[in-house]
């Protein structure tokens, strides 16, 4: 299956750009760059899943934002997020 993987690490304290480093090597072991923060990357679920338990062990939730893509998958398993950033629901009801 084709993952899409993107990234967000805050950078603010030496802690920061450490974890931004491992992430991006972990990144580049897997799958190919395809701009600064976002990869590409045709692996196996059990690939998938060994992978992403990696890159959650390296991110601070509180800090950081992770997502994932399955490309090749039904829409409803196509998106997987973690950290900090939400996304906003276009389908669910809109709420002022």
């Amino acid at each position: 299956m084709l993952i899409i993987v993107t990234y967000d690490v805050s950078t603010e304290t030496a802690a920061g750009r450490k974890r931004l480093r491992r992430i991006a090597k972990a990144c580049e072991r897997v799958g190919q760059r395809v701009q600064k923060s976002v990869f590409e990357c045709t692996i196996n679920e059990m690939q998938f899943e060994q992978f992403e338990r990696e890159l959650l062990a390296e991110i601070d939730l509180n800090q950081d934002s992770l997502r994932f893509y399955r490309i090749t998958e039904p829409v409803e398993l196509r998106i997987k997020q973690h950290g900090c950033f939400r996304s906003v629901d276009f389908a669910g009801p809109l709420l002022i």
